[in-house]
């Protein structure tokens, strides 16, 4: 009955999540926009398997990847062995990042590199960032001085590298951090921190997520010095038809043996250490085992469907509607429309609640929940109508990404290193599933359509997107630094006051 519960909670959550660019989509080919009536059948499909697959990864991932990152978090460092934390890091931060189904599908829409080299090469990224991180923990080091090292480095790479590179590097930084990610770094940090005594331990178990993120940026922009692929002057991915809807079945149909195949490869790595693990060093009881088996089980089915209904019909429409948008007189309604997206798909992430949440305990309700929800909502909002405009104008994403940074990093040192970490993390948050699957090939789709270059002016969106909640939440920290100064400033004030009518009180005992 739990499971039941569990799961329909989970199915709600993805309701909320995918229902808003449905509606918005509905409305647009509706009375706006028009697209063939088996492309829409196509889309309502994709909704449907979208729906379930993340109901089923998100319950999978939370019943299998959290508690697996927590065993091997705290068995590594148990080991004391620094050499076993530094090796096993790295190869968990490879192995997880493979099975991201975010990157999967930024992959899959980059026409000029392999899909393979891409995705091997950002988990490479992210493993030896992952490495970084655990050690940052071990050895509490401040994540502020990191974090402005390693964006410098960022920027002196990205300054020479191959445009073509260029954004899909920030892009790939934000995708990592996605659903199957980000609970198990997070569940790895706090079993490896959970070795530390003081009192700073917990608070060091944030901010991997911020760090591992950029990972994949260097290693990509590196690859672009290196890596010969296809000629990159293409344009967006060819939008699918169907001649009827026997045609459309079969279509789906014979995706979901291509992609059972891709998942199990891309979990396998991951599997296989967990079981390494557990016959040699964790020997879980079989309940639990059983547990986490059974997780892993409704990760892979979940994962199976949701990038089948990604990529036969929910990113074909994403890409027909920004073409047509893009190409009639109404182009710059391209603006408004991703802004209303970007306001209702970061208001419908369930992850962005659990943020919202635990700012408003952190501050002790100096910065409310609802204050961060409208905040981040604003800031998704901006991203994407930014990320729109680069689209129509071909602006170079440097000129957003370089103040956007400097600007978070500047933040840093006013607020509390608690909000510091939580920002850098909460891009992850920000760049959900949605952001990847529907508005990067509704990017592409505009950029074709206006004879752009899609490498250069569509690609970045997700970046833009992890890139502002940055800024929005160490604002919030800024709000609540200054109100707890108030707040303190009138309790000595008022204890001063006291203090000063005490000594013209007499005490009755006394004149006795």
């Amino acid at each position: 009955m739990r499971v039941k519960t569990v799961l329909a909670e989970k199915l709600r959550e993805s309701v909320a999540s995918v229902a808003p660019i449905a509606l918005i989509v509905a409305l647009l080919c509706l009375f706006f926009v028009p697209v063939s009536t088996d492309l829409m059948l196509a889309f309502v499909i994709a909704v449907l398997l979208l729906i379930a697959g993340m109901g089923l990864f998100t319950l999978g991932t939370e019943a299998s990847m959290t508690p697996i990152g927590n065993y091997l978090g705290s068995r590594m460092t148990k080991s004391r062995r620094l050499g076993l934390i530094v090796v096993l890091s790295f190869i968990l931060g490879v192995a997880i990042t493979v099975a991201e189904p975010d990157l999967q599908v930024l992959a899959n829409n980059v026409p000029h590199i392999n899909t393979w080299v891409l995705m091997l090469t950002v988990s490479v990224g992210v493993g030896f960032f992952l490495v970084v991180s655990m050690l940052r923990i071990l050895l509490a080091v401040d994540l502020k001085w990191l974090l402005i090292g390693f964006y410098a480095v960022v920027f002196a790479v990205a300054a020479f590298s191959d445009p073509d590179f260029l954004s899909v590097a920030f892009d790939s930084g934000g995708v990592t951090t996605g659903p199957m990610t980000v609970p198990f770094i997070m569940a790895l940090g706090v079993g490896v921190a959970s070795i530390r005594s003081d009192k700073n331990a917990e608070s060091d178990s944030f901010g991997l997520v911020g760090l591992c993120s950029i990972g994949p940026i260097i290693a990509v922009l590196i690859l672009g010095f290196v890596y010969s692929g296809e000629a990159a002057d293409v344009g967006a991915q060819s939008v699918i038809s169907w001649a009827d809807t026997v045609e459309l079945g079969q279509s789906y149909i014979a995706a979901i043996p291509h992609y059972m195949l891709e998942v199990a490869m891309a979990l396998a790595p991951i599997v296989l250490i967990f079981f390494v693990f557990q016959a040699v060093s964790l020997k879980l009881r079989r309940l639990p085992f059983l547990k986490i088996v059974i997780g892993i089980a409704y990760t892979y089915v979940g994962l199976v469907l949701f990038l089948t209904g990604v990529n036969v019909g929910f990113s074909s429409l994403g890409t027909l509607l920004g073409s047509e948008i893009a190409a009639g007189a109404w182009r710059w309604l391209l603006v408004p429309v991703a802004m209303l997206m970007g306001w209702f798909i970061i208001r419908a992430e369930p992850a962005v609640h659990v943020l919202n949440k635990q700012v408003e305990e952190m501050s002790a309700g100096a910065v409310s929940e609802r204050a961060m929800g409208f905040s981040l909502s604003a800031a998704i909002a901006a991203a994407n109508g930014l990320a729109m405009l680069r689209v129509l104008t071909g602006v170079n994403i440097l000129w957003f990404l370089a103040p956007g940074y400097i600007l978070a990093l500047a933040l840093s040192f006013f607020v509390p290193k608690m909000f510091t970490a939580i920002a850098f993390d909460s891009g992850g948050v920000a760049s959900g599933p949605m952001t990847a699957t529907f508005m990067l090939p509704l990017a592409m789709g505009a950029s074709e359509a206006v004879g752009g270059n899609v490498m250069t002016d569509a690609f970045g969106l997700v970046a833009m997107v992890a890139m502002t909640p940055l800024i929005t939440v160490q604002i919030m920290g800024v709000i609540y630094k200054l109100r707890s100064a108030g707040i303190a400033e009138r309790e000595a004030a008022v204890a001063e006051a006291i203090d000063a009518a005490g000594e013209d009180i007499i005490e009755l005992w006394e004149a006795v």
